[in-house]
């Protein structure tokens, strides 16, 4: 089964549906499951913001929807988000498919190894390269510009970065920034599931030279005219996606533990 948690403007993606609500140790999930099928692939499907968009990316239940996924036996889940782009060659409408995170944020219950039994993941290649794979030969099929790696910072967030935070992301040659890919793709890792993460170009930061405050209109506007691109690419990919293999995903727990 194939995971998939979907950002602002994206409340759905598969058509007939069964909606499902899995009890965790960590709480409600932020949406019950939508189980349904792309072509012969099985498909979890769920907002992370909630049905409504209720929850801001610092309140989103990321232990209690990773945990979930994996409880209805998805082994590997795909990510699409909005971002912003921090360089000038990254414009609207682009996809980016990160291979490097950097975490910004703070306070986010962001592991499921909080003791007694001490545990170190190695994050050194924190998304899947072999479904990143996947996505980007998709994409370049489908004619849909996109990146086959970029380093997304992810903040804190409900704000908007200042003109003299998104300078500082630029000079470290950063490339995106987002407020939902961290701790999401980490807790997956943690669980030995595969993710990717899709990065949806929807405006420039506010440091990039020329660009304008962001405003949150702007991105659900901007995200809106990616979305059939988006649905494209996945309803396109997902069937493509072979069962989880012995990679780096699933073996992430061998030697974690002290």
């Amino acid at each position: 089964m194939i995971g998939v948690f979907g950002g602002s403007g994206f409340s759905s993606l598969l058509g007939e549906s069964e909606e499902v609500v899995v009890e965790t140790p960590y709480g409600p999930t932020s949406a019950p499951i939508a189980l349904g099928t792309i072509g012969a692939q099985q498909v979890a499907f769920m907002p992370r913001h909630g049905v409504s968009h209720e929850f801001p990316p610092a309140q989103i239940p990321y232990r209690a929807n990773v945990w979930a996924m994996r409880e209805l036996g998805v082994r590997r889940l795909l990510g699409p988000a909005a971002c912003g782009s921090l360089r000038a060659g990254l414009s609207r409408g682009d996809f980016v498919v990160c291979d490097q995170f950097v975490d910004r944020t703070s306070g986010r219950a962001d592991t499921f190894y909080e003791g007694p039994e001490t545990t170190h993941v190695a994050a050194a290649e924190p998304f899947c390269p072999e479904l990143r794979g996947v996505l980007v030969d998709t994409a370049v099929e489908l004619g849909i510009p996109v990146h086959d790696r970029g380093t997304v910072v992810v903040v804190q967030g409900p704000r908007f970065s200042t003109r003299a935070e998104s300078q500082w992301f630029a000079a470290m040659r950063w490339d995106l920034v987002n407020m939902t890919a961290y701790p999401e793709s980490w807790l997956a890792r943690e669980l030995e599931l595969c993710y990717a993460n899709i990065s949806i170009v929807t405006d420039y930061d506010a440091g990039v030279e020329g660009g304008e405050a962001v405003s949150a209109g702007e991105v659900v506007r901007s995200f809106g005219e990616s979305l059939e691109r988006l649905r494209t690419l996945l309803l396109t990919a997902i069937p493509r996606i072979a069962p989880q293999p012995q990679d780096v995903c699933a073996t992430a727990l061998d030697r974690a533990r002290l």
